[in-house]
């Protein structure tokens, strides 16, 4: 860096990117619980799995984010998917095994994995 308007021009970029992140009402979101105990049941992994899936798909409309506790430790790792105009699709125990069909079946064909799903759960 070596001036204030360059300063400046990458403060802009990122507050650009920031906004278009909040004001998003189109395109996918695919959220991925990072709390502690997201990460200690292997959030991470998921979360890399979805980044690699996507951008091999070269999905142009899909952002992948990441969230702190969404509240069901128990059922971690967590993703949640948003899709324009539906109601949110949350799937429990995720593994990275798991990403590619969430992908291909879900974001790619707008059929939601079922047994992957929170009501799938029994206890």
């Amino acid at each position: 860096m070596k001036s204030l308007a360059e300063l400046q021009e990458i403060r802009n970029k990122v507050l650009g990117q920031v906004n278009l992140r909040k004001e998003r009402e189109d395109g996918i979101r695919v959220v991925v619980g990072m709390a502690t105990c997201g990460i200690a049941a292997g959030a991470r992994p998921v979360l890399n799995a979805f980044l690699s899936e996507i951008g091999k798909r070269e999905l142009k409309d899909v952002m992948v984010t990441q969230t702190g506790c969404i509240g069901m430790c128990r059922l971690e790792p967590i993703v949640e998917i948003y899709m324009p105009g539906e109601e949110k699709v949350t799937y429990v125990k995720m593994t990275e095994d798991k990403v590619a069909r969430v992908v291909a079946e879900h974001i790619v064909n707008k059929q939601p994995v079922v047994e992957y799903t929170i009501g799938a759960v029994k206890d």
